[in-house]
């Protein structure tokens, strides 16, 4: 009795002080700074209330931060970065060599201007008679009284027939220190009519490379563009001769030599760098094409075989019918019209909404500076005439001088970068987090154990009295054949 006397108070004690909540037990641990001074056992005092506010405030603050994180990396910002590169080898690029003037008049005959003289030539049928003439031939063969066409008319063969060869005007070839000629080049049909590309990559032709810059380490051509070939101008029609550099096997780049010069094309000037790769970021962050091209002809993406193939599925869809330069097995019907006004034009009004190209993920372009000479001088006007067997007039206006060369190795790379991603969300708000709230991933985990500890106990606990109340439904059926009185025990069976 004197121990339990003894105990007494210290129970009595114990009943008096408030039971701790789980809500305060957790509050306690938890490595959420400032919680463990608003929730407290006992009544609510102004410095529980300063604190609340305090926490409250610092969690707010903290939720804007990182709503304004979030939206800025759903922004997608990108950064672009411009470094420059020593390369010891470079690919040395397409060159592809067209003459604008389409159709040699030597190759141009009675049934050509029958077929495509309204179209391609703007020559109406009255005028045939005069535009004959205009090309030399005689009053007789101009109008003859028995003429009568073909059924049928190939416009790839007469493309074949009637372009200019490259055999009649390539008269030297050189690439570095080797000497090449008309089996370096690979044939193709564009918009420009037959044309030739040196280092196309086709199948038998390797690619070539460079390992040094400035001329004489690149493509010298002399060329002669047959003007004696052109056709009359007719029209607003007025041919000349184009050179082209690629920036792929389809490239559409153009620049314009005149004869009687030395054109040098190279790299870069001196105060400028060649253009090298380029790199784009695809969407969200960019606009680029990253995924390999739905084409039956292209084998890589570009954006001139992103046209070409768009241009060749709407003509077939249309007219079951292609234009020279495209590829496919259907007629060729043109080179930039087909009947019926579906052609190539299109583009300019469909573009937008029936062919979107985009500018592809990787690419490499070229700047291009252009310098000229004047040739040729009397001396060698002389000797290239005897060469050729040709006039010395006939030399001045026909002859053609390329050289393409690199000016230095070096390069510039320009790449689209990620300005803001998920590492530096992550990072900011972490950062935030600490300096508001002085918490940390594992307190985010602390909050959602806490969560699922009380809500386990709810789950077993209303699982428990559902348990209980249907047990104590059984109890009552348990001894159906012994009647008891009211509030009465049931009768205990016998062990």
């Amino acid at each position: 009795m004197k121990e339990a006397g003894q105990q007494l108070p210290e129970e009595e004690e114990e009943e008096a002080s408030p039971k701790a909540s789980d809500v305060v037990n957790f509050a306690g641990s938890c490595t959420l700074h400032g919680v463990s001074h608003v929730f407290l056992p006992g009544p609510f005092t102004p410095r529980r209330l300063a604190w609340a506010g305090a926490v409250l405030a610092a969690v707010g603050i903290f939720l804007y931060q990182v709503a304004e994180r979030v939206q800025y990396y759903q922004e997608y910002h990108h950064v672009t970065m411009l470094d420059e590169e020593e390369g010891k080898r470079l690919l040395f690029p397409a060159i592809t060599l067209c003459n604008y003037n389409r159709i040699r008049r030597s190759r141009l005959t009675r049934n050509d201007l029958h077929w495509l003289g309204p179209e391609m030539l703007g020559v109406a049928p009255p005028d045939f008679p005069d535009y004959l003439r205009a090309l030399g031939w005689p009053e007789t063969d101009a109008s003859p009284p028995g003429f009568f066409p073909t059924r049928t008319f190939s416009m790839l063969d007469f493309v074949q027939r009637t372009g200019h060869t490259l055999e009649d005007m390539l008269l030297d070839c050189r690439f570095r220190t080797r000497e090449c000629g008309p089996e370096n080049f690979t044939a193709i049909f564009t918009r420009l009519g037959k044309c030739y590309t040196f280092n196309s990559g086709a199948p038998g032709h390797e690619l070539l490379t460079t390992v040094k810059g400035g001329t004489g380490n690149g493509l010298e051509l002399m060329l002669n563009i047959q003007q004696d070939e052109y056709l009359p101008v007719w029209g607003d029609t007025a041919p000349f001769f184009s050179f082209n550099t690629e920036e792929s096997n389809a490239g559409v780049l153009a620049r314009s030599a005149g004869p009687g010069l030395v054109h040098v094309f190279s790299g870069a000037g001196p105060n400028s760098k060649p253009r090298g790769p380029l790199f784009y970021l695809p969407p969200p962050w960019g606009d680029c094409k990253s995924g390999p091209i739905e084409s039956d002809f292209f084998p890589n993406y570009s954006m001139a075989a992103c046209r070409i193939d768009c241009e060749t599925r709407y003509l077939a869809e249309n007219c079951n019918c292609r234009m020279v330069h495209m590829p496919g097995q259907g007629v060729a019907v043109g080179l930039l019209h087909s009947p019926g006004g579906v052609g190539g034009d299109f583009l300019v009004e469909k573009d937008s909404e029936y062919c979107r190209c985009q500018t592809p993920c990787e690419m490499v372009r070229f700047s291009k500076e252009l310098s000229v000479v004047k040739i040729p001088s009397k001396a060698s006007a002389k000797y290239l005439a005897k060469k050729y067997n040709r006039s010395e007039q006939y030399i001045r206006e026909n002859l053609l001088v390329l050289d393409i060369f690199f000016e230095a190795l070096s390069y510039e790379t320009i790449e689209q970068k990620k300005a803001y991603e998920v590492a530096g969300l992550l990072g900011d708000i972490g950062g935030q987090m600490g300096l508001f709230i002085g918490a940390s991933l594992l307190t985010v985990l602390e909050i959602f154990d806490y969560l699922y500890e009380v809500l386990r106990e709810k789950v077993l606990g209303l699982y428990q009295s559902r348990k209980q109340a249907g047990g104590s439904d059984r109890d009552d059926l348990e001894y159906p054949d012994f009647p008891r009185s009211p509030g009465g025990a049931p009768p205990q069976m016998p062990r």
